[in-house]
Order: structure tokens, then C-alpha cells, then sequence
């Protein structure tokens, strides 16, 4: 029922469906084992039990500890949780973030002292461009680990090993300034290689709604010795980061994706990359005035396909699309609402009306090659001739 209802889904970047085990897993939560998990009655106990194995199971995809993972309802809280909570602890020091950051992360930062790094025409991040904006002041670079929409992998593990020499310089200088490198990771769950110490990342958000689990659930990796100044007061759930009765129905289905998803995340990713080489080579093929945005194979997530088709209204095609059932995306899904183009797609030199005329189509679980064929077919009928 599920793989039916999905054949023609190509927005799996803004929501994913959940994953039947998921679901299952969930459903006992929200009726009999209701109870609140700080509660000291014996149910409530065993609640709190199952939320603390799902944390060991998240730490140990991540190559982390149990006290390193906090629940959030979401990628936006865990974004909002690092910004927030590193820099009202420095409230007079200077952050960094790149110009192709999610909101959730570039909203945040305009509330501090912070720089923009600029990225190249396939979205990159450079260390150069880093180097040049680094201040003494300096205490939060984040950067993302692979773009929400035009698929861009960024090289965190150079930009971590930069820092970390930074870190060396600053003690022989007697700066006391410390020097964190947070990623959103909420794109890169269902294909890469998560494992911090690799990566070399301080702080990691990820979304449960991006790799088939529940919306509104996701969680911030907060490397040992990291105090953050907390978003929420209250009761000092999630080692008093996160205060607020736990959804334990949500974190139990996160853990069942999360179990799901990165048990064989290596060969999906093999099989989605295949799909989407296909789906690229038809579209610049066969469709006229098609050109690729992002970065050529290995540099891009293995589920995106960002292209920009000359002279058509993207809004116009999204909906004749969708009458015949193909849902695609004219870019994030979080700023669906507003009319301005994409600050994404400005930072790498379209104008207005090439990002108007762009149209984004992510892959995922429930995608097969008849549905991508089909999708190209109803594209080149729903474009104007010239």
C-alpha cells in the first residue's frame, strides 16, 4: 500500500514516510505505555528504560556516548539548541556559517556576531574562504554536511582538521577562546558516514522525519566537555538541555528507523546513486535548455537531482506535475511560502529567473526506474515547445 501510493514521490529531501516498523514500534506509546518517564512507578521506570536504549543506539551509530545525544523535536530545535546554546554562552564572540545553511541555522546566527562564508558555483564551502573570516573571537563555525537542495557534500573532515590546528595556535597564543564545528547532518542520515570522531565534528544534528521516522523528533550530538546554555526551562530533562516530558512514542520510533535506516545505509546509497545517474542523464538528454545545478556524481548526496530547465515558470510545472500525480519541489520545502528565489540558489550565481525556472527532485526509499522514466516522459510533455 505504502510503495503504491508512492510511485510518483520525488520529495523525499522535505519528508519521508514512515517506515512500518516505525510505526509499529510507536503505537504501543501512545495508548497502553503512556506513562511519563521521570515518573518513579514501575511503568514509567521501564519507559524510561526503552528512551535511554534508543539513545545507546543512536550514540553507537554516531561513534558517541549515551550522555552525548539529547533529544530535540527535530533538526530545526537541534540547530536552534547549537547555535543558541554556544553563543549565549559567549554572548560578545563571532560565529561562521555558509551562505547555503538551512534557516535554522542562519537565523539563529544573525542574533550574534557572525560571517557569511560565500561558496562556489557548485556550493562548496572552501578552507580559504574560512580562513579569511576566522576572527580570536571566533567560537562556532557550522557548516552543513550535504545541502537540503542542491545536494552539495561538504568536506567537514577538512574544514575539523583546520580547526583543530587552530586550536593549538590559540593555546600557544594564550587565547582562551574555545573553537566548535557544528554540522546539520538532517540530509546526510540516509547515505553517509556518521561517525563524529571521523568526521571530526563537535556538535551533529540529525531529523527522524528525513530518514523515515516521526516528525517533530531529532536530536543534537554535544561532544564531551560542551556546556550549552539550554533553549528550554523547566523540569531538566535531556541533561537539563531539553527540558519537557520526553515523547517517548517518537523517540521509540526514531530509534526503530534509525536501527532500520543505518543498518544498511552503504547499499541504499548504492542503489539510490544508480537511480539518480540515471535520472540525470535523461533529463540533460532529453529535456531541452536542462542543465545540472550542485556538484557532478561522487560530491553529491546520493538522492538529489537539482536542475534548472530555461524559460519555464517552476510553480506551473510543479502543478501540472502533481495533477498527474509526480510531486517534485521548486526548492526547500521550509520556505515553500515565500515568494522570494532561493538563497541557495542565489549563493551559487543563478538569478532570479534561472531559480525560477529550477525544480528539485529527491529519491528515496520507494523510488524504482519505471517511476523516474515515467517522471522525465511527463516533464518533456509539460514544458513549452519552442
Amino acid at each position: 500500500m505504502i510503495y503504491k501510493a508512492l510511485y510518483g514521490y520525488f520529495d523525499y529531501a522535505a519528508a519521508t514516510p514512515m517506515l512500518p516498523a516505525a510505526a509499529e514500534a510507536m503505537r504501543p506509546y501512545l495508548n497502553d505505555n503512556f506513562y511519563n518517564a521521570s515518573a518513579l512507578y514501575l511503568s514509567a521506570k521501564k519507559n524510561r528504560r526503552i528512551i535511554e536504549d534508543v539513545r545507546h543506539e543512536i550514540a553507537k551509530g554516531l561513534g558517541a556516548k549515551p550522555l552525548e545525544i539529547v533529544f530535540t523535536a527535530g533538526g530545526t530545535e537541534a540547530n536552534n539548541l547549537a547555535i543558541h546554546g554556544i553563543m549565549q554562552k559567549f554572548p560578545d564572540a563571532h560565529m561562521i556559517a555558509s551562505a547555503i545553511e538551512h534557516d535554522s541555522v542562519l537565523a539563529p546566527a544573525s542574533k550574534y556576531d557572525h560571517s557569511i562564508i560565500q561558496v562556489d558555483k557548485n556550493g562548496f564551502v572552501s578552507l580559504e574562504a574560512i580562513k579569511k573570516v576566522v576572527k580570536p573571537s571566533t567560537v562556532l563555525i557550522s557548516v552543513m554536511y550535504a545541502n537540503n537542495e542542491i545536494g552539495t557534500i561538504e568536506p567537514i573532515h577538512e574544514i575539523s582538521k583546520y580547526i583543530e590546528e587552530q586550536r593549538k595556535i590559540r593555546k600557544q597564543n594564550g587565547n582562551t577562546h574555545p573553537l566548535y564545528l557544528h554540522t546539520d547532518a538532517c540530509q546526510a542520515t540516509n547515505y553517509l558516514d556518521l561517525q563524529v570522531s571521523r568526521l571530526g565534528v563537535d556538535l551533529l544534528s540529525i531529523n527522524a522525519g528525513k530518514m523515515y521516522g516521526p516528525k517533530q523528533c531529532g536530536a543534537l550530538f554535544t561532544k564531551t566537555g560542551i556546556a550549552l546554555i539550554p533553549l528550554l526551562q523547566g523540569g531538566g530533562q535531556e541533561w537539563n538541555l531539553r527540558s519537557g516530558t520526553e515523547n517517548i512514542s517518537a523517540i521509540v520510533a526514531f530509534g526503530a528507523s534509525w536501527k532500520e535506516v543505518r543498518g544498511n545505509y552503504q547499499q541504499e546509497a548504492d542503489r539510490v546513486t544508480q537511480l539518480r545517474n540515471i535520472l540525470i542523464h535523461e533529463l540533460l538528454q532529453r529535456i531541452p535548455g536542462c542543465s545540472l545545478n550542485g556538484p557532478k556524481e561522487k560530491k553529491r548526496i546520493a538522492n538529489n537531482v537539482h536542475i534548472t530547465i530555461k524559460d519555464i515558470d517552476n510553480e506551473r510545472l510543479l502543478m501540472e506535475l502533481d495533477e498527474l500525480g509526480f510531486m517534485v519541489a521548486s526548492g526547500s520545502a521550509c520556505n515553500a511560502s515565500n515568494d522570494e528565489p532561493s538563497h541557495v540558489l542565489k549563493a551559487i550565481g543563478l538569478n532570479d529567473e534561472q531559480a525560477r525556472s529550477s525544480i528539485r527532485i529527491t529519491l528515496g526509499k520507494y523510488t524504482e526506474l519505471k517511476a523516474i522514466h515515467t517522471l522525465v516522459d511527463n516533464i518533456l510533455q509539460n514544458i513549452p515547445k519552442k
